[in-house]
């Protein structure tokens, strides 16, 4: 049986044929390129090309990344790049799509054995009536079809996570590393390094989607309860399986983050990963307000997300540049978000200006990766109660 080029395999990953691990390996190929030589000669033109049309035009340079867009969208390269950008979006989920659904109702059987087993660890609570937020019920996010939450059949569907379980490691080009916890990997480095003595009782990752970031926590605090809500059965379904399959005690609860049913002062640690760009301008506030809620007096919150934020980059190119999966990749809110003050979003939900700052997280560069060190410096938001 072979598994995913580079993924760790694990109970309930599917497997790949021959020739969907071809396509695979193109897409990953078609990424690395994209990544590695087009991002970086979109530069060359808007300095070769673009901005002295826009100086002539104007008497200036551009101000901001909107007036950046405005000239560097009627460039065809940069035309050329975005069209393959998309594509290679739409072929990563048509690979990882295809090779799910040929193995379909296998993948339900196994992830119904995992979370049915006696020898289980931790649990799966699911709400069928649960209201979806519409900044997810109405879009397919990261143009992945159906989105994180749709529903194939009535019975143990597992579908959608199965498909992001795969696609993930695609979209980052393998630098999740083999088992894609990066995120969670880097935020307990950072737990670790700025709060040695931080003993929880329980933790909660909030919108976990399959708990790729979720498990690094299990290891690195074996006495506490760990907990993961998303609003997407198929993805908690698929969550429970993964970490059963790996031996880990999670709680996945099927829950809406700017309203769950625990009660007050609940949790010790309150952490998610790329979780905000995903919400909107109305649900954000509600979710860090939600965190306050939950925490214990002298609680910790630590929001991971994708850099870099408009005040962390030098240029209007820079900001124009980073904002393209808020264009032409189905997140709406990428944009808008990366030009907000989150301390302040935070300060507003309730936690002290003093305990809550803005910093960055990354994981030990152990070269543990199948694609060699290719860490993230994360965007860290991180909060004291």
């Amino acid at each position: 049986m072979a598994f995913s080029y580079g993924l760790t395999p694990h109970g309930i990953l599917p497997d790949i044929a021959h020739d969907e691990e071809a396509r695979e390996r193109f897409v990953f190929s078609f990424k690395e390129k994209l990544l590695g030589e087009l991002t970086p000669a979109n530069r060359i033109v808007f300095q070769s090309q673009a901005e002295p049309a826009y100086r002539k035009a104007h008497g200036r340079t551009p101000r901001d990344k909107h007036e950046v867009a405005e000239v560097m969208e009627r460039q065809p390269f940069w035309q050329m790049f975005s069209s393959l950008h998309r594509t290679s979006q739409e072929l990563m989920w048509d690979t990882c799509i295809d090779r799910c659904e040929r193995q379909g109702d296998e993948l339900e059987e196994r992830g119904r054995r995992l979370a049915t087993s006696n020898r289980r660890k931790g649990s799966l609570r699911l709400k069928p009536d649960l209201e979806v937020p519409r900044y997810i019920e109405s879009l397919d996010t990261h143009v992945q079809p159906g989105g994180y939450y749709a529903q194939r059949n009535g019975g143990f569907d597992l579908h959608q996570g199965a498909v992001y379980d795969t696609g993930v490691h695609l979209y980052f080009v393998g630098g999740m590393g083999p088992m894609s916890d990066d995120m969670g990997l880097s935020g307990v480095a950072y737990l670790k390094q700025k709060y040695p003595d931080l003993k929880p009782q329980r933790i909660l990752d909030i919108g976990c989607s399959i708990g790729h970031s979720t498990l690094p926590y299990c290891d690195a605090y074996p006495n506490a309860e760990i907990y993961a809500i998303d609003v997407g059965a198929p993805l908690l379904r698929y969550g429970h399986a993964r970490a059963e399959s790996l031996g880990k005690k999670v709680h996945f609860e099927q829950q809406n983050a700017e309203r769950t049913d625990y009660p007050d002062g609940h949790f010790d640690v309150i952490v998610s990963h790329i979780l905000f760009h995903e919400t909107s301008a109305q649900g954000m506030p509600k979710i860090l307000k939600e965190c306050h809620r939950l925490l214990k007096p002298g609680g910790i919150m630590m929001h991971l997300e994708v850099p870099a934020f408009d005040f962390e980059l030098p240029t209007a190119y820079d900001r124009f540049q980073r904002d393209w999966p808020g264009r032409y990749n189905a997140e709406p809110f990428w944009s808008t978000l990366h030009e907000m003050d989150p301390k302040a979003m935070a300060v507003a939900a309730g936690f002290d200006a003093k305990k809550t700052f803005i910093d960055h997280a990354s994981r030990p560069n152990d070269n543990s990766s199948t694609f060699g060190p290719r860490a993230f410096q994360w965007f860290a938001l991180v909060g004291r109660k």
